[in-house]
């Protein structure tokens, strides 16, 4: 199969009073920082992950050269529309949201003051830009902007279940602990509490110019916690650490990140990340030294109050996102789960591409069930041997 060679920035066939083009050079993405930041500050639904930190980021450690497909549409100049996408060409040619798997939401932006026409633009210089692949959007939050763009599509479309996230509502810690389903379960929490004041653990926001020293001390202690355990390999990789690095800084400058730093005798033992967007705050990555397990502080409190602490300093924020994973843990504070979407949009001649996606994602899915089913039965036979 041979695929169409990309021009460095090529202009599409907008709707009329706008104008629209394709992106593909990584210069002309860093140039945009401006633009993007008041595009991104007038979509409400936008998550941390389509900042413009992020995604230029995310593009320097992870992309493919000549792979890059922004989707910009403008009304008198400024942005009211764009979509960061890559080219993929497994397992069909397809245009996939920047931030790949290290990323729990993927969305485009639409400036909301001009209503369902930017979306209508978008669909369309969309649809040009696709040309003969598919446009893939993973990991799509109920809301999102990129369903605007999915409800004025005018050719075959599917919508299908992508990654569970939790959510909890953006309380005081207080109010969360109120919500536990027992007594028992909510003195738990507070002794916790009151062990960790005990142990002389003080939580500290990192200020912007220590953020880069406090997330190589994150990274660090990642990596100690997790030692001879099973963990997310990429965390762990170069080009993981210098992405992390180059976002997070520029982030919490902006407001749409906030670094934690938890102190024990004088000794730094824990750091995490939390993101912020308007409406939600979500921690995103933490390292914590083995010494709080040894001396049995229940990390995941720990973190959920300074979280929890963040998500309550923007009136107007409603929810507290535990992010993507369904781990036990997250469950005994009730969240709701929330399913994120995977919208697949294709022209009449690459409808095949989305047949053959679909047949894709349901073997995945299968799959997936498979392995879980086995493990469940590994754990219940271990269980009833001992």
């Amino acid at each position: 199969m041979t695929y169409p060679r990309q021009p460095h920035r090529g202009t599409l066939t907008p709707p009329p009073g706008r104008t629209a083009e394709l992106v593909t050079e990584e210069g002309d993405f860093a140039a945009l920082a401006p633009q993007w930041g008041r595009l991104y500050a007038r979509c409400a639904a936008a998550t941390p992950f389509q900042s413009h930190a992020w995604l230029h980021s995310w593009w320097r450690s992870y992309g493919r050269p000549g792979r890059l497909r922004l989707v910009l549409v403008r009304e008198g100049g400024e942005l009211v529309g764009a979509a960061p996408l890559t080219l993929v060409r497994r397992p069909v040619p397809a245009l996939v949201p920047l931030g790949g798997a290290i990323s729990d939401y993927g969305d485009v932006l639409l400036d909301d003051e001009r209503g369902p026409d930017a979306a209508a633009a978008l669909a369309a210089a969309l649809a040009a830009a696709a040309r003969t692949a598919l446009v893939d959007l993973r990991e799509v939050r109920p809301g999102a902007a990129a369903e605007r763009v999915y409800d004025r599509w005018r050719g075959p479309r599917r919508a299908v279940p992508d990654s569970l996230c939790l959510e909890l509502p953006a309380l005081p810690f207080d109010e969360l602990t109120a919500r536990l389903p027992s007594a028992k379960a909510r003195q738990r929490v507070r002794a916790q509490l009151r062990r960790l004041d005990k142990l002389g653990v003080k939580s500290r926001t990192v200020l912007p110019g220590e953020v880069d020293a406090a997330l190589a001390r994150l990274l660090e202690l990642h990596r100690l916690q997790w030692q001879g355990r099973k963990v997310t390999g990429e965390h762990l990789r170069p080009r993981f650490r210098e992405h992390l690095v180059r976002a997070v800084g520029p982030m919490v400058r902006a407001g749409d990140a906030v670094v934690t730093e938890f102190r024990m005798d004088d000794e730094v033992v824990a750091v995490d990340v939390t993101l912020l967007s308007p409406r939600l705050a979500g921690g995103y990555l933490y390292g914590a030294h083995p010494r709080l397990r040894e001396c049995r502080a229940d990390v995941a409190v720990m973190l959920l109050e300074a979280c929890a602490g963040h998500a309550r300093q923007r009136p107007g924020r409603e929810t507290l996102s535990l992010l993507r994973g369904d781990e036990p843990y997250k469950h005994r504070w009730r969240p709701e789960p929330v399913a994120n979407r995977r919208l697949l949009l294709a022209r009449r001649r690459t409808a095949p591409l989305l047949a053959a996606a679909l047949g894709d994602a349901a073997a995945r899915r299968h799959g997936k069930e498979l392995l879980r089913r086995r493990a469940e039965r590994k754990e219940r036979a271990g269980g009833g041997g001992t």
